[in-house]
């Protein structure tokens, strides 16, 4: 992959199907989740030029494809601590929460949100340690960290 900004900079990456396309059924939140209570979605993965498995920056550490700049929207709104799950552990959720940390977030990562594209211990098992390595906090749904959360709610 070429960075559409600095076509000497490039990075190898794996090549992912079309997946995930806003108005697709990939796309939408599960009925579990009460979108009541959300207050943005974010956006990535808007420029199909560059990979984006982070919600904070692609994979040059730009914005490019990001439908707003989230480091900044969360700053303004007085964010300190995240809590990243989804899909998929070992890319996506991995680069959004050592970005998260990066930029100065406290950022746990909650087991049972997360499914992985390798699930084995070479793949989701790798990224655990990779996150934790970074500052991640990598908790359970029953442990002291979402407790505090349960308790905002």
């Amino acid at each position: 992959m070429t960075n559409p900004s600095n076509p000497a900079e490039t990075k190898k990456t794996r090549v992912w199907p079309v997946h995930c396309v806003k108005g697709t059924p990939g796309a939408e939140m599960i009925q579990e989740i009460d979108s009541s209570m959300i207050d943005v979605v974010v956006e990535k993965g808007r420029d199909h030029r560059v990979e984006m498995y982070s919600a904070f920056a692609d994979a040059f550490g730009g914005q490019l494809g990001a439908s707003l700049n989230l480091t900044s929207l969360l700053k303004e709104k007085g964010v300190t601590h995240l809590y990243v799950a989804g899909l998929a552990g070992d890319y996506c959720v991995k680069a959004t929460a050592i970005d998260a940390q990066k930029e100065g977030f406290k950022t746990y990562v909650i087991v049972e949100g997360v499914r992985s594209v390798d699930p084995s211990e070479t793949g989701w098992g790798d990224a655990m340690r990779e996150m934790e390595r970074a500052g991640v906090s990598v908790v359970g749904v029953d442990g002291d960290a979402v407790d505090k959360v349960r308790g905002l709610v």
